[in-house]
């Protein structure tokens, strides 16, 4: 049997730290703070939960899951993140997808990403040197339409329920990264609503995942944006590790930036 060693969310970007240097260092502290969990919990793999950028997945195919089932990626290269190989989890992977079908979850299989920013660089400092297998989990927030809150969330409960069963013997932290508020190529871009981000800091917080997972997708991009529909990424998260609460690791809304930045860790001893 497996298990959920640790688990969190968090924002996946970093844009000119020059302009706001003291939330900037909110930022990558956030980041240090799940690797020293991660790397406190000793997981055999990652589990890393985000989107895509229409980079591997574009107008041409864009399923709302998609599963990486690779044993190696070579990041894109974007934002000036260096090309080091990371290690996949293709064996873990397979046996996910699977287990996926079975649970009334069709996961495309991608045999080859090329992972941009999303993944790539918090994982730089996540997972220095791509010391952990990798096995990224995308789901589509960029084409319509995108999956529910409440299909994202249980997504979420069936990975979980995967690693915890007899066919998983890995220990496992689960990621997942985008958002907050965002508006990115749109009229309110710019905007961040940090009252949203706020409420869902304070319901994962809680453990009242479920709760989010009744809002509407329209309700999300009202308010917090097409980039905000990234937050599905930290449902699906909070299903694998349902009931869990968390705590806040920091939240700067940078207008800046463009985006309400944030990150929060599962007290999973707890649960």
């Amino acid at each position: 049997m497996g298990s959920i060693v640790a688990a969190a969310a968090t924002s996946h970007v970093v844009m000119n730290p020059t302009e706001v240097p003291a939330q900037a260092g909110q930022v990558i502290d956030g980041f240090k703070r799940i690797a020293a969990e991660v790397a406190r919990t000793q997981p055999d793999l990652l589990l890393y939960i985000t989107s895509d950028h229409m980079v591997n997945l574009g107008y041409r195919l864009q399923p709302s899951f998609a599963l990486g089932c690779a044993d190696s990626y070579t990041p894109l290269g974007d934002m000036e993140i260096p090309r080091q190989p990371m290690a996949g989890a293709g064996a873990f992977a397979d046996a996910l997808l699977r287990h996926m079908d079975q649970a009334g979850f069709d996961l495309a299989r991608a045999e080859s990403l090329d992972p941009d920013h999303g993944i790539a660089l918090p994982l730089r400092i996540i997972n220095p040197g791509g010391r952990l297998p990798v096995a990224p989990l995308l789901i589509n927030i960029n084409r319509t339409p995108s999956p529910s809150p409440a299909r994202c969330y249980a997504l979420g409960l069936a990975v979980g329920a995967f690693i915890r069963s007899a066919a998983c013997t890995q220990r496992v932290a689960v990621i997942g990264a985008g958002g907050l508020s965002h508006w990115i190529a749109t009229p309110g871009m710019g905007r961040v609503n940090a009252d949203f981000d706020r409420q869902v800091l304070s319901l994962l917080g809680a453990g009242q995942a479920a709760q989010i997972a009744t809002w509407s997708t329209d309700y999300i991009l009202e308010n917090a944006g097409n980039g905000g529909l990234e937050i599905m990424c930290w449902l699906a998260m909070a299903g694998t590790v349902a009931g869990a609460t968390g705590h806040t690791l920091y939240y700067e809304p940078i207008a800046s930036w463009f985006t309400g930045m944030g990150a929060m860790a599962m007290d999973l001893a707890a649960a």
